[in-house]
């Protein structure tokens, strides 16, 4: 076994680096370069009994004998050309010119040099295949001028024809095995490109599974949204009346002015019917994105104002945890066109987000309008100092029913669609959420999508100082 890794290790010396990336190519790159290598060593036994054969070794023996050891510098000129398909020519036009060479010298139809003859034209087809005009206009020119010698000269008759019997079996015999070799290697190409060929077919027969198999579970995953959009909007109606129930029954709590259990059940009961609605919202929104059932509403609308309505809805979970909310955005944001539902829900998730994770912290909240050459984007940037998220985690905050970990379910609550709902809400308006956070030092989340999806407009961008206090923002 080491004698052949030596071997392969000589052969593939005279390979270029790039013949060795491929695998098909560096199999028939290193046939060639050991054919021309042992292959002269057949062709010794001729050049031998040639030189013994004729009376007055002259011209014609030593032309031979030189274009016999030739074939041992081709695998040199692969070497130092890098191009398989020139040293084959050479090699074709080569091993074509000293059967005709040795033909016409010696035993003329009758030479022993005529049956490598046919292994040069067999060996160009094989090597240069893909042009195979260039090979039969190689062999015309030099079967032309074969018998353009013959017809003017004749065949000489160095070496009496009887002479010739024994270097005519010794080229029959090296033919024969040079053939053999390559019909080995040939055979065994074949072999391989039929198992990979199967292992094609068997591929396509998986892939065409695969894609059948997928088409099934896209048709389950629109039926399964179909059936939740139904059930979720089915579900809000006996939800609403719950809610608008108990707020009838606490205004008439508050107008008697009883207080006491009562009061704090029928709160208790708002607060979980609102909850309750608020989680088949999100389902509702979810299984109509998953079913391409929803549509943007577009409208022009002033950013500030929503800004303000952002602000005013998130502020009492941001004071309930003992932070601090620090707002920096201009004073004029301008009119921008988009949905703006979808806009203030994203904003309102990654508020929420930040003000529940977070505890007698800081979170800021940073509004701005960017153009470039790429456009008009808006862009709102929330920054906490809450528990932060680990590395890791991040991928999985994004996808459906997704949260951090286990821990951070168990002890937050939540059902892990804000975000994802939101970044699917942002996706459908052209833009994105991102994310980065530090374990134990906050998270930094930031909305950008296009301020304009119809038209252009221009808008002022002064930005403000940070403001300490959310007074100053709502005065804006």
């Amino acid at each position: 076994m080491l004698i052949w890794d030596q071997i392969f290790a000589a052969i593939d010396w005279f390979i270029p680096a790039a013949a060795k990336l491929e695998r098909s190519e560096r199999g028939l790159a290193q046939n060639f370069v050991f054919t021309h290598l042992f292959g002269p060593l057949l062709s010794q036994s001729i050049a031998l009994f040639l030189y013994l054969s004729d009376p007055h070794p002259g011209f014609a023996c030593w032309t031979v004998i030189a274009c016999i050891w030739s074939f041992w510098t081709l695998p040199l000129v692969y070497r130092q050309t890098g191009n398989l398909q020139l040293s084959a020519l050479v090699s074709v036009e080569l091993l074509a010119f000293t059967s005709l060479f040795g033909a016409y010298y010696y035993g003329g139809v009758s030479s022993p040099f005529l049956p490598w003859l046919i292994i040069s034209l067999l060996l160009g087809f094989f090597y240069l295949s893909e042009r195979p005009f260039l090979v039969v206009g190689l062999f015309t020119v030099n079967i032309a001028g074969f018998c353009a010698a013959y017809l003017s000269w004749g065949f000489p008759e160095l070496v009496p024809q009887d002479h010739l019997a024994t270097v005519g079996w010794i080229s029959i015999l090296s033919a024969t095995i040079y053939m053999s070799w390559m019909a080995i290697y040939y055979a065994n190409m074949i072999a391989m490109r039929s198992d990979l060929e199967r292992e094609a077919e068997r591929h396509r027969e998986t892939a065409i599974r695969l894609r059948e198999a997928k088409d099934i579970a896209d048709a389950a995953n629109r039926a399964k949204s179909i059936f939740l959009a139904k059930m979720s909007h089915e579900l809000r109606t006996p939800l609403n009346a719950v809610i608008g129930f108990s707020e009838i029954l606490l205004e008439g709590v508050e107008l008697d002015g009883k207080k006491g259990h009562k009061k704090i059940d029928l709160e208790r009961i708002n607060s979980a019917g609102k909850h309750l609605l608020s989680l088949v919202t999100d389902v509702l929104d979810l299984s109509k994105i998953e079913s391409n059932h929803i549509e943007l509403k577009i409208e022009e609308f002033d950013l500030n104002a929503m800004v303000r309505e952002v602000i005013a809805n998130v502020q009492p979970m941001v004071t309930e945890n003992g932070n601090k909310l620090v707002v920096k955005c201009s004073s004029n944001l301008g009119t921008v066109s988009t949905d703006q539902t979808k806009l203030r829900q994203a904003a309102l998730n990654v508020m929420s987000n930040a003000a529940k994770f977070t505890e007698n912290g800081t979170i800021i909240l940073s509004v701005q309008r960017r153009k470039s050459q790429g456009g008009d984007w808006i862009e709102i940037q929330v920054q906490d100092s809450g528990i932060g998220i680990a590395s890791p985690d991040i991928g999985r905050l994004f996808q459906n029913f997704g949260q951090a970990n286990s821990a951070t379910s168990s002890k937050y609550g939540g059902t892990g669609l804000g975000l994802a709902l939101s970044q699917k809400f942002c996706a459908l308006m052209g833009g994105g959420i991102s994310a980065t956070s530090e374990f134990g030092h906050g998270s930094c989340f930031t909305i950008r999508v296009p301020a304009w999806i119809s038209q252009q407009q221009e808008a002022d961008e002064n930005y403000c100082e940070t403001s300490p206090q959310i007074a100053n923002v709502l005065a804006v």
